[in-house]
């Protein structure tokens, strides 16, 4: 069975106190509605195979966040198997974006479970800007070590 494949952006900026903060999108859906730490992560989606990661990464942050990434220049941080098993590939590019004004895709899901009833979820149904320490918490466990890559890219401490 081939492996399923995603691409994303970590978007990045410097803080006001000099600090890395990163762009994450809140998960959207019933399952993420109460979840708050664990419950971010990296912009992202899958992507079919012959497809170019980092095409694929640009798409899925139009896709989730309603905006391009405001950059031109792109650090290939490499590929993770992550806690579902996918092999997610992500790229950084430091750049500026208001978290508020984002918007998302939407997708349809039954709920209630079995209730016959099919409702619009967005995928992000927020974003927002975390220095690195706080992100830690904030993103599903899987992407966490992509943290570590960017600074390590940046040559910045946590």
């Amino acid at each position: 069975m081939p492996v399923t494949r995603s691409a994303g952006v970590l978007l990045h900026r410097v803080s006001s106190d000099g600090g890395v903060e990163v762009l994450l999108g809140h998960m959207g859906g019933p399952f993420w509605a109460r979840k708050d730490d664990g419950g971010w992560s990296i912009p992202k989606g899958e992507h079919d195979p012959g497809e170019e990661p980092l095409d694929v990464a640009r798409r899925e942050f139009v896709e989730e966040l309603g905006s391009p990434v405001p950059a031109q220049e792109f650090l290939d941080l490499g590929e993770l198997r992550v806690t579902s098993g996918k092999l997610l590939t992500v790229f950084a590019a430091a750049g500026d974006l208001d978290a508020a004004a984002c918007t998302s895709n939407t997708f349809d899901l039954e709920w209630p479970p079995r209730s016959g009833r099919v409702q619009q979820f967005p995928e992000i149904d927020r974003a927002g800007w975390f220095p690195v320490a706080e992100a830690r918490a904030k993103l599903v466990k899987g992407q966490v070590p992509f943290l570590d890559r960017l600074l390590a890219r940046l040559a910045t401490p946590a």
